[in-house]
Parts: structure tokens; sequence; C-alpha cells
């Protein structure tokens, strides 16, 4: 089975990054399936190129084409299925949207609702109206002052990995906050701050089913009381991405035995699954306030499928590896049934 990795981004460098160090971890630890053979196109500004390997020198030695070109190559090599593996907007809707009208299936969440969940505001209304609670809020253009008294955080409506994102404890916070914000982004979504627990939950769509995964919590104090980009992806001394996230003193699985907060996630992230209407699988951000009821952050609809990806940890500890994972995942779209699931829920095995 051939596999296109769309790779790259034609807008931002640092998103640039982020797939390359993603989607290499990606290919070197699916590879050991003889089943799948993969084929990287690495798109940038400068045009579409097909390497042999992500390897920097590989990358340089690759013919550099043009869209239309690219097109071109893609329609011979005729690929049974694609991995996304592009993080920045464009790479998460307009290049989707071009496996689409290539009738190139692919794994993950269909282009139109990576567009719908890039804005945050429409994201939160939507799960709202499903019954999940989500944090007071406002939305802000330039120069309009808000409205909400700290402690707010304050984001880019369409910002991810926590770009742009700032704790506003009181009044004299905001103007620098809005600033950092408003570089990153034409609105700003002011949100009331949760104290609290900060988890992810992950779910898998197998056919006819939601299966819920145990929750990844996040080490959070005075010093760090949201989660920043410095505690998701740092920078070598060299300019390379790599992952901070995955120490153990910064996150760490819950057992779904060992906590009462587990159940009252997945029934909020199954709604929220249900609601946006995802496929394959999922991905949302809960702070849970003093009194544990979990207030919705944000989706985070994409999965790279490397061994430190999130559902893939997740996965992991529910018992099932990275690859009996990713073959449930190509036979989701091999089998094409498509069906509304019934949740069902995780249990470490």
């Amino acid at each position: 089975m051939k596999i296109l990795q769309l790779v790259g981004s034609p807008t931002n460098d640092f998103y640039a990054k982020l797939s390359l160090l993603y989607a290499k971890d990606a290919i070197d630890a699916l590879s050991v399936n003889d089943r799948y053979t993969f084929i990287i196109a690495y798109i940038s500004d400068k045009g579409w190129r097909f390497p042999s390997s992500l390897k920097q020198e590989d990358l340089d030695r690759a013919e550099v084409l043009t869209l239309a070109q690219g097109i071109d190559k893609i329609q011979q090599m005729k690929p049974d299925l694609a991995l996304p593996q592009m993080f920045c907007l464009a790479g998460m809707t307009t290049y989707r949207s071009l496996l689409e009208l290539l009738n190139i299936p692919y794994i993950g969440n269909k282009a139109y609702l990576m567009a719908l969940t890039a804005n945050k505001a429409h994201t939160k209304t939507i799960v709202a109206n499903a019954g999940v609670k989500v944090p007071k809020g406002e939305l802000l253009y330039k120069n309009a002052r808000p409205i909400l008294t700290p402690p707010v955080v304050v984001k880019p409506i369409d910002a991810d990995n926590s770009i742009g994102v700032s704790l506003v404890r009181e009044e004299a916070e905001y103007d620098p906050a809005l600033q950092i914000a408003f570089s990153h982004s034409d609105r700003v979504l002011v949100e009331e701050f949760i104290s609290g627990r900060e988890v992810r939950c992950g779910i898998l769509q197998l056919q006819d089913e939601l299966l819920c995964l145990p929750l990844e919590e996040y080490a959070l104090d005075d010093r760090y009381p949201i989660r920043t980009v410095e505690n998701k992806i740092k920078t070598t001394t060299a300019g390379e991405l790599s992952f901070a996230a995955k120490d153990p003193s910064k996150s760490w699985i819950i057992s779904p035995d060992l906590d009462d907060l587990t159940p009252k996630v997945w029934e909020a992230a199954c709604k929220c699954h249900r609601a946006l209407d995802c496929r394959h699988y999922s991905l949302f951000d809960f702070r849970i306030s003093k009194e544990g009821e979990p207030y919705f952050l944000e989706a985070g609809l994409y999965c790279s499928f490397s061994p430190k990806s999130v559902i893939v940890t997740m996965a992991a500890n529910y018992g099932m590896k990275l690859t009996i994972l990713f073959d449930k995942m190509v036979a989701s779209i091999t089998e094409s049934k498509r069906s509304l699931p019934e949740s069902v829920e995780g249990r470490k095995s």
C-alpha cells in the first residue's frame, strides 16, 4: 500500500520545522510494517519536492516542481491513501481539500472541519450548544477593549501550539497580552481563567464506536499556570525543533481506574466529537475547575502517528501499539464504513 505523506509548509517556517519533526518520527516508526510504502511530498514556498527521505541532504537534492507538476507527479505515483503531516492553516485546509479533489482518501478529519476548528470561537459555540461547559469569553478586534475582569487568558483566535497565549492576572497586563496576541491574528479571544487541572482526551472512531482513551494531564503550578509554546516545543541550539512535553515531570497519563474525573471528561469529549462530526480520531483540551467540572478549551483534530503524538501515547497506555493503531486507521478508510457512533469507555488493558 502506497501512502503519501504531505510534509512542510508553504507559509510558515516554524510549522514547516514542526511538520518535519513529526513526519520523520512517524516514518521511522511506521516503516517497520512492510505493508506500507511511504511517498514524501515536501511543500515549501519554493514549490513541491519528492525526496527519498526527510534527511536534509535528500531534501536539498530533490528537484523543485511547480504546483501543476507536483499534482501530475502524485497522479503518476497513484497513492492508495494519504497522511497529512502539515500543521499550518493552509496545510490543514487547502492541501487536504486538494487530496479530496484528487480523490485520494486520507487519514484524519476533513478539510472543512479543520477550517472550522481553526477558529476557536466558532468551535466553542458548537460544543457549548451540545451541552459542554466552556469558559466565559469575548471576541475582540483591534482597538477594542475587553470587558472581562482578570484573571483571563488572552489568545489569538486561530493560532496553534499556544502561540501568542498569555495569562492576564490584573488590568495592567492586558495591553501587552493583547499586543502579543494581535501580532499573530487579527482577532483575539479573551476567556475567563479556570483555575485547576488541565487534561487532554483522545478519542478513536472505530467503525460504529467511539473509544475513549486514558487522559493525559499536564503539570501546572503558580509559575506556569497555563501551557505556553515553550511547554510543548523547544528549539535546539542548531535552530531545530524537538519535543518538550514528553518529560514525565511535565505530562503523564491518568489511570482511568484511579481518577473519578475521567468519566466526566469522556462524556464531554464524546459530545464534542459528535457535535463537530469528527472522523477517525479527535483530541480535546479541558480545564478542570476546583469543583471537578471539565471546561472545554479547544480541539486539536490531528495526529501525526509519531510515537510522541498525544493520541499515540494515550493508545499505548490503553494497550494498543502504534502499528496496530495505524492499521485500524487505514482499515477505517479501506473498509469505507461510516456511521453515527455510540461511545465506548476505554479501559487500561
